[in-house]
């Protein structure tokens, strides 16, 4: 109730322009608070919430935003206040903001960094888009195995607020070769005269620089770790990516995967994709998403020509088009579920290479079985509308129940084929390379359009040609 009243007062106060009650209300209201009422405002009043704020609250706040969103507020700063919030983020969040700039304004913004944080941002700005290099970050506190533990609490404190994280702790040699990781906790608990090297672990989890973030961040999630170290090729420890950053990552990747699946593959050029698709020209929408819905387009009219291809059928058994739709949307609700858990599958790791006609089988073995299930009740259901003449078609009792035998089995290998589909299609369009997140559902659709309608009309005619003639 506190944080609605305190929203309320922030609104009011930017309303009628009351700058002095506004400064006070926000320099008392939590960082996270302050995030949840500049998102619903428009660019101009966020930007008057930052000038208000004091220098640290306002460095909190925009680190809590996501890069599009620091994009456009940096862009409406003076140089001076972009300048200050570009230096004090992280190297890591530093980077990720200036792949979303403009060249010519993240060009000026490294210019205009210090020295130090210069030479950093560049460090990870050489190494390649989405990898460990890229979203790691050099702030990271290292020790030596000789230094007692009391030594190493003491560089700790000094070191503690310049650095992403301080409870997991990396110790190397002299030449910055990672020999081991410890905790924070466990040197808090050991005795001040032990050696560090007493409670360190030479077994740990690590990945190098070209390392992918997505395999980085499922490696932090799998093991629940805080921190992952990123080594160079001689084993140099070179920087850390934290859990904070693998959830960033996860997100990246799965909101990258949905775009994708919904046709809103990144056009060329664009930054950020969601914003791409909202503000972007139309002819550069009309490029990412026209391609994927002509694949269903052309799936919709072959499927069209195999219903006339079967005009005849349909004038004989009038009911027989009640349950085209029915066969129709449970095949593609089916195919849209298993390719859905396929991809989601592939991106939190869960699907591997090794396993895959194991994976394949079961999820067709499942779709046989959810079809026998509905199919099943839905050829009873032909039967009984059948049965009763309900369009108005008299018919006999055997042949109003072939008419459901018809509907049931069609369901069935319709529902199975589009569950082998939903895997098999991703599957294929990951060997050739191709964007299986965008590409797996258009041509699912399409194949099980077509496929679909051949098999109800070919049981229809196969147990009911005495009516077609």
């Amino acid at each position: 109730m506190n944080n609605e009243i305190k929203k309320r007062q922030i609104l009011d106060s930017l309303e009628n322009k009351d700058m002095d009650a506004l400064k006070q209300i926000l320099n008392q209201t939590s960082e996270g608070d302050i995030l949840t009422v500049m998102v619903e405002l428009p660019l101009y009043d966020q930007a008057i919430v930052f000038r208000l704020l004091t220098k640290d609250k306002a460095l909190l706040v925009f680190e809590l935003l996501d890069t599009s969103s620091q994009k456009q507020l940096i862009q409406s700063f003076t140089e001076d206040k972009a300048r200050e919030l570009f230096e004090g983020l992280s190297p890591d969040d530093r980077v990720s903001l200036l792949d979303e700039l403009p060249a010519s304004v993240a060009k000026k913004m490294i210019f205009e960094l210090s020295s130090a944080e210069r030479q950093m941002t560049n460090l990870l700005l050489g190494y390649e888009a989405e990898t460990a290099g890229r979203r790691m970050t050099p702030e990271f506190v290292t020790l030596s195995r000789n230094m007692k533990v009391s030594e190493a609490l003491e560089k700790i404190k000094r070191q503690a607020s310049e650095k992403e994280t301080i409870y997991t702790l990396f110790i190397t040699n002299e030449t910055k070769v990672l020999e081991g990781i410890t905790s924070l906790q466990k040197l808090v608990l050991a005795d001040s005269n032990a050696k560090v090297e007493s409670i360190m672990r030479e077994t740990f989890a690590k990945v190098t620089t070209d390392t992918d973030q997505e395999e980085v961040a499922m490696l932090l999630k799998k093991r629940d770790l805080l921190a992952v170290p990123v080594v160079d090729k001689e084993n140099r420890i070179v920087g850390i990516i934290t859990v904070d950053d693998a959830m960033d990552i996860l997100e990246d990747e799965a909101t990258e995967d949905i775009l994708n699946k919904a046709g809103l593959a990144k056009g060329r050029g664009e930054g950020n994709r969601s914003e791409a698709m909202i503000r972007g020209s139309m002819l550069a929408v009309w490029k990412v998403r026209l391609p994927f819905l002509m694949i269903t387009l052309v799936g919709g009219l072959i499927a069209g020509m195999v219903i006339g291809v079967f005009e005849e059928t349909l004038e004989a058994i009038i009911i027989a088009a009640m349950f085209i739709p029915v066969v129709m949307d449970m095949g593609g609700n089916v195919g849209i579920q298993s390719s859905t858990i396929f991809l989601r599958g592939a991106l939190l790791g869960h699907v591997k290479q090794n396993g895959m006609k194991k994976l394949i089988l079961r999820e067709t073995l499942l779709g046989l079985s959810m079809g026998i299930v509905v199919g099943t009740v839905c050829g009873l259901v032909a039967f009984g509308f059948s049965a009763i003449g309900f369009m108005g078609e008299e018919i006999y009792l055997y042949q109003s129940a072939l008419l459901g035998v018809s509907v049931g089995l069609s369901l069935v290998l319709v529902m199975t084929f589009s569950a082998f589909l939903g895997f098999i299609v991703p599957l294929v369009l990951m060997k050739f390379d191709i964007d299986q997140a965008a590409a797996t559902d258009p041509i699912i659709t399409g194949i099980k359009d077509i496929t679909g309608l051949l098999i109800y009309f070919g049981l229809i005619a196969l147990f009911l040609s005495q009516l077609l003639y």
